[in-house]
């Protein structure tokens, strides 16, 4: 983030607060500084600079969606439905919401979290949404990953990519029919609103749009199948799902067969950001990150699509 970004961040999000310029006493602090966004809050308001390069007109469409009647109750609705500009980059503003506390992931809210995705998945797309974005995500963990320099985890995370198909490496349009999908599900995407003690809701619409909705589960997916997620949290999740009527896996029976592409896009994408900042920080990889590279090791020894259980 450039100096004179964040400092114009702050005031948009107190101006966004305070409409009628009076005086508070809030705080602004940042929530996030990436390349991939940057956010501050203000009191009860949140304002985000997306990401350099984004594309209003598909922003715009995502806020849309998410200010859409029939989506209330599932994803935050954003305060304002057009983003604005600051210094060529879109900022949108939102509620603050309470987010998952990471110290307590015994409380992890993995059945709300899954019972928000089914209603998602099974709400009609507007016509003109653009695709989801997580394959094209899982492309640029890919070129980060070969820009890195070399390292020793390269080649095995180079190898489960190259065996996955065109539409997991964006390279071709992903199979029909399109579900309106979140693209980029993980804990940290749920806030409770109003804050602290409402309902969880979805947040997050860069990533938006139509495609495969077995992606929203990948993840966890993911995380079950390289022995990152207990059993019991990934059935609990699973079976939530499927109580909520979610489309991207059969009603009852195998389930992974559905989700087994997917759940190895995202192991390799984890694998090669994750590879890609060990190689430009010169440190090894700690324990997490060595068994998604040993679950992409793996990956050729299944055929996808074809085992009983996890294949990663």
């Amino acid at each position: 983030m450039t100096a004179d970004v964040l400092p114009a961040l702050a005031a948009g999000a107190r101006s966004a607060a305070h409409p009628t310029a009076r005086a508070c006493d809030h705080r602004d602090s940042v929530l996030a500084d990436r390349s991939d966004g940057t956010v501050v809050r203000h009191g009860d308001t949140v304002a985000k600079a997306h990401a350099p390069g984004t594309d209003p007109a598909a922003l715009a469409a995502r806020l849309t969606v998410a200010a859409h009647p029939a989506l209330a109750g599932v994803l935050l609705a954003p305060l304002r439905q057009a983003p604005a500009d600051l210094h060529g980059r879109p900022v949108t503003f939102w509620p603050y919401g309470t987010p998952v506390d990471p110290e307590t992931p015994e409380a992890a809210p993995w059945e709300a979290a899954a019972a928000l995705l089914a209603r998602l998945h099974r709400t009609p797309a507007p016509a003109g949404l653009p695709p989801m974005r997580g394959p094209v995500k899982a492309a640029r963990a890919i070129a980060r990953l070969r820009a890195a320099g070399p390292h020793p985890a390269t080649a095995p995370v180079l190898r489960a990519w190259a065996e996955l198909p065109p539409w997991a490496r964006a390279e071709a349009p992903m199979p029909g029919p399109d579900v309106l999908c979140h693209g980029d599900l993980h804990l940290g995407q749920l806030v409770r609103h109003p804050a602290p003690a409402g309902r969880w809701l979805l947040i997050d619409v860069d990533d938006l749009g139509v495609g495969v909705p077995a992606w929203d589960l990948a993840r966890p997916a993911a995380w079950y199948a390289c022995g990152l997620l207990p059993p019991d949290d990934w059935t609990r999740f699973l079976t939530a799902y499927r109580g909520a009527g979610g489309p991207a896996v059969p009603a009852d029976g195998d389930p992974w067969p559905a989700l087994d592409t997917a759940a190895r896009a995202l192991t390799v994408q984890t694998a090669a950001l994750a590879v890609a900042k060990s190689a430009r920080a010169d440190r090894p990889l700690d324990e997490v990150q060595q068994a998604v590279v040993d679950a992409c090791d793996r990956m050729g020894t299944v055929p996808p699509q074809l085992a009983p259980g996890p294949t990663t």
